[in-house]
């Protein structure tokens, strides 16, 4: 089995704790006192989307109709998720038995032999159902891992107001045509800064690269595993990011913005464009959080060589391999990510089925504002253009890699070109530790 260093360190320390702990109670999977129940223990995250009362409410459901089961719910915050997923991998059986896991995920549990391949479980109906990218997300080396649940992709948000001011109708199509509307909208004096973008050293700068990068026609890794973003479509996206804060069509306040920050920004009307996920177009159109309700629009994310391109920012379902009971671990996420359900809750998060795109009864769920934008449809286009970020093992030292030599591009530190030409070296090396 191969692991990156990281998780090797993380679970000797983990299985060190674990020796000195009390003795842990009955396994997981087990039945309950008295053999009356099976329990399953379920982790998922405080989170945007689908809430702990929708969870709470959902797995109540499915215990009515599974009398037999009884599911044990934890929820923690994001940041604490991960490392929670890896100290259940060292509990083994005490563990938990479906675990909530982000897109970027998968390849590093799997590759450790963390969570169980589901590949025989979800159906050649399933998958023709399931957004291409949604479904990649869960897959290594062509084996499936878990199960889509919960959607979220980065869309174009523009001021529609500031953009008939500055003499157009429709929002842009590609990043040379956003740059050329922001121009326009700064030459005019509408707006200082006409595009606020998320820039800070961490993952979000990593996300931002990558939907530059594919819609500028380039890639991250080969088939082979071997890093192929210092290119001429990896440079042509890295200049377009720095000639975009050169010559003030990107905030440079956005060095330091998170989404939050963007959110802000755009809703105040500091800004013509932002990217974001799928809850701005509710707040940036609420009157009580935004200076700018009824013009915040949400359209497609540009394109430039590649006709669109946006990124994953859904999360799965898994089995974790220890569980004792993974055919009712199994049954549990089924429920989860059934149509029924998704359709339901379909306010909170669109779902992983394509062909509920086209119902009726979700185009009325949605909020009003989200059915005066035909949210449905733009998102149905939008998920043709999904695409993941690296689905390697070493995706966490691979983002901060990249995350690190993108701003010394940004802040003058490096050219462009060295920039990647060191993030490729040093990628290398980490693809090199992972193989030995």
């Amino acid at each position: 089995m191969r692991v990156t260093v990281r998780i090797i360190s993380v679970l000797l320390i983990l299985a060190i704790l674990a020796a000195c702990a009390a003795p842990v109670a009955a396994p997981t999977g087990a039945p309950a006192a008295g053999g009356e129940k099976t329990v399953l223990r379920a982790l998922f995250m405080q989170q945007a989307g689908y809430q702990q009362s929708d969870i709470e409410a959902i797995t109540q459901e499915f215990e009515t109709q599974n009398p037999d089961v009884d599911i044990q719910l934890d929820f923690v915050a994001y940041e604490a998720l991960h490392d929670k997923i890896i100290t259940s991998a060292a509990s083994g059986a005490g563990g938990y038995d479906v675990v909530l896991m982000d897109c970027i995920w998968p390849a590093e549990f799997a590759s450790a032999e963390f969570i169980l391949d589901v590949t025989d479980r979800i159906s050649e109906d399933m998958k023709a159902d399931i957004w291409p990218g949604a479904l990649e997300a869960v897959q290594w080396q062509g084996r499936l891992y878990g199960m889509p649940w919960l959607n979220d992709v980065l869309y174009l948000y523009y001021n529609r107001a500031m953009l008939e001011q500055a003499g157009f109708t429709e929002p842009p199509k590609t990043w040379s045509e956003l740059r050329e509307m922001g121009m326009a909208a700064k030459d005019q004096g509408l707006v200082e800064y006409p595009f606020i973008e998320y820039f800070q050293q961490e993952e979000g700068l990593t996300i931002a690269f990558a939907y530059y990068l594919f819609a500028f026609g380039g890639s991250f890794f080969d088939d082979e595993g071997k890093p192929t973003f210092n290119s001429p479509e990896g440079l042509a996206a890295l200049n377009f990011m720095v000639s975009g804060l050169q010559d003030g069509l990107i905030n440079p306040a956005s060095l330091e913005s998170t989404y939050e920050e963007v959110r802000r920004t755009f809703s105040q009307g500091g800004s013509l464009f932002s990217v974001n996920w799928a809850y701005q177009l509710n707040l940036a159109n609420d009157p009580a959080e935004s200076q700018i309700a009824g013009d915040a629009i949400v359209t497609l994310m540009p394109g430039e060589q590649e006709t669109s391109a946006t990124i994953n920012g859904g999360m799965g379902l898994a089995i974790m391999r220890a569980s004792q009971n993974p055919d009712k671990a199994w049954e549990y996420i089924q429920y989860l990510s059934s149509k029924d359900v998704q359709k339901r809750y379909a306010q909170n998060a669109l779902p992983i089925w394509k062909s509920l795109f086209d119902d009726p009864a979700l185009l009325e769920a949605q909020p009003a504002v989200a059915q005066e934008q035909d949210f449905v449809n733009v998102s149905k286009q939008q998920y043709a253009f999904l695409r993941n970020r690296p689905i390697v093992p070493y995706y966490s030292e691979t983002s901060e890699i990249i995350a690190r030599e993108v701003q010394a591009a940004l802040t003058g530190a490096k050219t462009p070109e060295q920039a990647l030409a060191d993030a490729e070296g040093e990628v290398l090396k980490v693809r090199e530790q992972y193989m030995q």
